[in-house]
């Protein structure tokens, strides 16, 4: 005979097997209540009594409000899932042991109306679609070892990411590995709807066209290109025209700095062979109005920093650290540690000016301060990195932006690489508008300015900068995975080659950077920095 414990803690339901010794009674009116939120289970008394558990477990999610349940074996959930087919407000079930889902815990599932999410260690393919059409969304934590850049540009980890991504990036020229994990990644996707391509290559493009009509999808494909060639343009409109019939369409996106630069362009031509009053005019009101459009820019960020200051005065942070304390310890000691991923380790909040910031967005994360520029901004971190393209940390609309982590980074425990990233705001000078005075000799020769400082929540951190340079646009310095020991230090020799300036800073395999990366060159390139931790305070 074996116990069964039903733990409730917030608004979850925890089945288990109880280990200690505890005396079991033979019904329900008897059962040993350890807890207010506790009770205890032979197996045999649940398969004489399933009906009125069933009718137990419903009372209790009603009054503790729960919406999630989790299972630690998978041997307990052909015994415990039946349980929930009355409960409807439960819809999101948990299986916390490293196994593979089987098919029998799978029909349970279809068969309880209520369940709508679940989360396990991995599934096979077939399983997965039987979930998804029975509208039952299955997210898996087991990872893929990728050996191509498309697979880790895409953060596609696990199968059920490879399953359910709706658009995915594509930079040319794509390696033999990007190729066949495309066609992979294409056979087990069910819901793809748009792909990006970036640095357009003609042929490849083509090449990527032939693989795709043979999956007879509806797609949009979105190049993100500059193209100014008429003959690029042209050809760009016959394959859309030829791939029409297959339900592919191509786009082109310019960039902003492009469109503003051309429609510039433009309007001067036009006012020349109108009247030379007219142009002058023109660029007085231009001037004008980037003039305005900077002070208030600046206004704008001075303000919202000026508010956050007055924040950490009044707010006694206490209540958001332990509540914030406690939702971290729960996470962690609820999802199993995965492949990749730094320690899974619980840290309390130590930074209590952070802290208080909370209240005004709880996608804070950090803060970050560069000597000798106006960087001093608290960090934020989205589920993706778009949101903080265009919103400040008000969440307000806005062409700023702000200064924001890399969406697939810790910042309780953080990565072998911290990525952070801002617009290059060069006029006003606001988010990462003064990192340009990194690559000054004045600036990066001075030993004051070779400490950056980043802060976050539990810690309070130095790096020292190793490598400053600008690159063509690339992705191949924002790796927050690493396969191995080795792959970090080709990683870092890479960065290390590519800077303006010998720092003679050694960085090993068991170190952590930091990255720091914005805009430049009217993005074209980008300006890079990189730092390695060299002292933490909790």
């Amino acid at each position: 005979m074996k116990k069964i414990l039903i733990n409730i803690k917030d608004n979850t339901i925890i089945f288990s097997y109880k280990t200690s010794n505890s005396t079991i009674n033979n019904d329900l009116i008897n059962t040993n209540i350890i807890s207010n939120n506790e009770l205890i289970f032979s197996d045999i008394y649940i398969k004489e009594n399933t009906k009125i558990l069933t009718s137990f477990i419903n009372e209790l999610s009603i009054q503790y409000h729960v919406s999630k349940v989790i299972i630690s074996k998978m041997d307990l959930a052909l015994l415990t899932l039946n349980l929930l087919s009355k409960s409807s407000n439960i819809n999101e079930v948990y299986f916390k042991d490293e196994e593979p889902l089987s098919y029998a815990i799978c029909e349970i599932l279809i068969n309880i109306k209520n369940i709508k999410n679940i989360n396990c260690y991995t599934i096979q393919p077939f399983m997965l679609e039987l979930l998804d059409k029975n509208n039952i969304t299955c997210k898996t934590r087991y990872e893929i070892l990728y050996l191509s850049n498309f697979m880790e540009t895409n953060n596609l980890i696990q199968y059920s990411n490879i399953y359910y991504k709706t658009n995915i990036r594509i930079t040319f020229p794509l390696s033999i590995e990007d190729k066949t994990d495309i066609e992979s990644f294409l056979k087990i996707n069910k819901y793809l709807k748009t792909i990006h391509i970036y640095k357009l290559n003609t042929t490849e493009l083509t090449n990527l066209l032939q693989t795709l009509k043979t999956f007879n999808r509806h797609l949009k494909i979105v190049i993100h290109e500059n193209i100014n060639d008429e003959k690029t343009a042209n050809y760009l409109k016959e394959l859309n025209k030829n791939y029409k019939k297959y339900h592919i369409f191509l786009t082109l996106e310019y960039s902003k700095d492009y469109l503003d630069e051309n429609i510039f362009k433009q309007t001067i031509i036009n006012t020349l062979k109108t009247c030379g009053l007219i142009i002058s005019s023109l660029v007085i009101l231009v001037v004008t109005y980037i003039g305005i459009s900077n002070y208030v820019a600046l206004k704008q960020v001075n303000k919202i920093k000026d508010d956050l200051a007055k924040v950490v005065e009044i707010i006694d942070p206490t209540p958001i650290i332990e509540q914030k304390n406690e939702e971290n310890k729960s996470k962690i000691e609820n999802t199993p540690a995965e492949e990749n991923e730094p320690e899974n380790e619980f840290k309390t909040i130590t930074n209590t000016n952070l802290a208080a910031l909370l209240t005004v967005n709880n996608d804070i994360v950090g803060e970050l301060k560069v000597n000798n520029t106006n960087i001093d901004y608290p960090v934020v971190q989205k589920q993706d990195n778009e949101y903080y393209l265009n919103h400040n940390i008000n969440r307000e609309k806005n062409a700023n932006g702000w200064i924001f982590m890399d969406y697939r980074n810790n910042s309780m425990n953080l990565h072998k690489n911290t990525i952070i990233y801002g617009h290059n705001m060069y006029y006003s000078g606001v988010m990462f508008g003064t990192l340009y005075k990194t690559a000054n000799k004045d600036w990066y020769t001075n030993p004051e300015n070779q400490i950056i400082t980043f802060n976050t929540l539990y810690e309070n951190m130095k790096f020292q900068i190793f490598s400053i340079y600008r690159v063509p646009k690339t992705n191949d310095y924002l790796k927050v995975y690493f396969k191995d020991d080795n792959d970090f230090l080709d990683f870092i020799s890479l960065v290390q080659n590519r800077s303006i300036y010998n720092f003679n800073v050694t960085v090993t395999k068991d170190d952590k950077i930091l990255t720091l990366s914005t805009c430049s060159n009217n993005g074209t390139k980008r300006l890079v920095i990189h730092a390695k931790l060299i002292d933490t305070e909790v």
